[in-house]
């Protein structure tokens, strides 16, 4: 998430980016009806007639039983990541993604144009996540790049640049789905304040979007700062996070810091880099990356 956490859900814009961290996502079908899972979440074999619950793997579970009844065989689902579980980076919108991709493919015998497999992944995150869940982190990692996207009417606009970016792991994280109830219980006293809160993310957003068509990334990295204050005011930026957040904005090569998600903890996203920083928190390499979902057959 570039821009627009929290404020999306309310019908206002947001940034976000997919990144050189994939998750390799592979289907093998089976001669029975069973569905096997290899993953670093869990290891799980099921009947697909009846399938059991696993929370650890509930975004997966969702994907299969959506088109359970289109499915005329058992498959071994294998899941790889380029990446740590315990770090967010979407992860959940990822892997929700490419396991629709899959088994969308292999259910109905062709692979979906990338609208379909959005509304379908969607639907899923949806279902685990009570209804939570703007799909901002979906956007990017079904069409990859750099996505301005608004919920209701969707608008999906791909846009231009690469801005220069690191990011940081405070080394924990909340689940999203908890943040937005603690925001939503604190909201509850003061709803007008907490509108205006989310409109003036929205116009900070715009503005972000307005200034990457140009690539001026001096005035995006004011207006992350900017965004970043109103994240604060939202609640959702704790000491860990603050402390990370400071010591990025003491290096002048560093042009804007904020949140990156949903917020109390997870990851700080930086405009620029400093090697020179010594940071005390896990760097994970990344760059925006153009790939989305791609489904090829082996």
């Amino acid at each position: 998430m570039l821009m627009g956490e929290h404020a999306v859900l309310f019908g206002h814009r947001a940034l976000a980016c997919a990144v050189d961290k994939y998750m390799h996502i592979s289907l093998q079908p089976r001669t029975d009806r069973q569905i096997v899972i290899d993953s670093a979440l869990a290891n799980y074999e099921s009947s697909l007639d009846q399938l059991i619950e696993d929370e650890r793997l509930s975004f997966v579970l969702a994907a299969i039983r959506r088109f359970q009844s289109s499915l005329t065989t058992g498959f071994t689902l294998t899941i790889r990541s380029e990446f740590s579980h315990t770090v967010g980076l979407g992860s959940s919108a990822a892997v929700t993604a490419g396991v629709v991709a899959a088994v969308m493919t292999f259910a109905i015998g062709d692979s979906p144009d990338k609208d379909t497999l959005f509304d379908h992944a969607l639907a899923v995150v949806h279902e685990v996540q009570d209804g939570r869940g703007s799909g901002t982190d979906l956007v990017a990692s079904v069409f990859g790049g750099l996505i301005g996207y608004t919920v209701q009417p969707r608008q999906i606009e791909a846009l231009q640049g690469i801005p220069p970016i690191s990011l940081f792991y405070a080394g924990y994280k909340t689940r999203t789905p908890d943040v937005l109830k603690q925001v939503e219980a604190r909201s509850a006293s003061q709803p007008q304040i907490y509108t205006e809160l989310y409109q003036l993310m929205h116009q900070t957003t715009v503005a972000a979007e307005s200034v990457i068509k140009t690539q001026s990334w001096a005035e995006l990295g004011k207006l992350m700062d900017i965004y970043q204050g109103l994240m604060d005011a939202l609640g959702v930026c704790d000491k860990t996070i603050a402390d990370m957040i400071w010591r990025l904005r003491s290096s002048d090569q560093v042009q804007g810091v904020k949140i990156s998600g949903s917020g109390l903890g997870d990851c700080v996203i930086a405009l620029g880099a400093d090697a020179t920083l010594n940071m005390p928190y896990e760097e994970i390499p990344v760059a925006v990356s153009a790939k989305g979902v791609e489904v090829t057959y082996a």
